[in-house]
């Protein structure tokens, strides 16, 4: 193992904070230099448009040594796999579906659902999706560069050297797709889908929502699937990841907790609606006795 290819494990035995800035000559603000070996680290020191700072919403460590990491790596290792993986068909298309472009998805939706319900121009923009998503993709990057953890595709070629001692490791093991070359620890796809989805069902009040989503991957059989609740949408996404290969279970879960933590923190703090506020307290003095 290639000393940089060390930032992919969280364990402090391996993912020292000297051994991080060795390896990210970018890790500071700005844009990643040419020989960066992961992509714009950068991004977990952007200032958020909305958040207070870019950890305000970091996830807790991720599992290493616990049954909880022994049984996430087992499913994705079976799940996940590029070959006799345990996937159906069905759960392949879904994972090839949501191998998609998450910006462009989620915003066509967001087209489609202003067009069909939402009738007060001035509304659009309190729909809060975008800040929410762009908030949110901060997020994740901020947790994935602060805990560093490695891929799944990284854990079980190296599955014997984790210092856990039940997963056992396979040093030809491929996943599904190919792994982003950046930490695993959280999802980037699931912090944004948390963000759109309760963005959006804090705006009409309700998780029920029929809608449909077009995927950007043209391998997807299925392009366009329909959706009843928002959350439903969500909770195929965290599952498409690990079916992916490309992510742990906790991993996706812990992400989607964020991006629904940072879409409350922006629809209760910004372009709220005068309705909302307790401007009856500041008026002309109408109804004064």
């Amino acid at each position: 193992m290639s000393p940089c290819s060390r930032f992919r494990i969280a364990d402090s035995k391996f993912a020292r904070s000297e051994e991080k800035l060795a390896c990210f000559p970018s890790y500071l603000p700005g844009p990643p230099s040419s020989n960066s070996p992961a992509l714009a680290p950068w991004l977990a020191s952007v200032t958020p448009f909305t958040l207070v700072s870019p950890s305000q919403f970091r996830a807790v460590p991720p599992p290493l040594t616990s049954k909880r990491y022994a049984s996430a790596y087992k499913e994705v290792k079976s799940l996940g796999s590029a070959t006799n993986s345990s996937r159906t068909p069905a759960q392949t298309d879904l994972a090839l579906f949501w191998f998609s472009n998450y910006q462009v998805l989620w915003n066509r939706v967001l087209r489609d659902i202003a067009g069909a319900h939402v009738y007060n121009i001035d509304d659009t923009a309190r729909l809060l999706v975008n800040l929410a998503m762009a908030d949110a993709g901060i997020t994740a990057w901020d947790t994935k560069y602060h805990y560093v953890f490695w891929r799944p595709v990284t854990a079980i070629q190296e599955g014997e050297n984790d210092g856990n001692p039940r997963p056992d490791g396979d040093a030809n093991w491929q996943p599904l797709v190919n792994n982003p070359n950046y930490p695993d620890y959280t999802s980037g796809a699931n912090n944004l889908t948390g963000a759109a989805t309760l963005a959006l069902a804090l705006f009409f009040q309700t998780d029920e929502m029929t809608f449909s989503v077009t995927t950007t991957n043209p391998a997807a059989i299925q392009q366009v699937r329909t959706y009843n609740q928002f959350s439903d949408a969500a909770a195929d996404v965290v599952e498409a990841r690990i079916y992916e290969g490309i992510h742990f279970r906790f991993a996706d879960a812990q992400a989607r907790k964020q991006g629904r933590h940072v879409a409350r923190w922006v629809f209760s703090h910004f372009l709220r609606s005068v309705d909302d506020d307790e401007w009856d307290e500041h008026d002309d003095g109408d109804n004064e006795e």
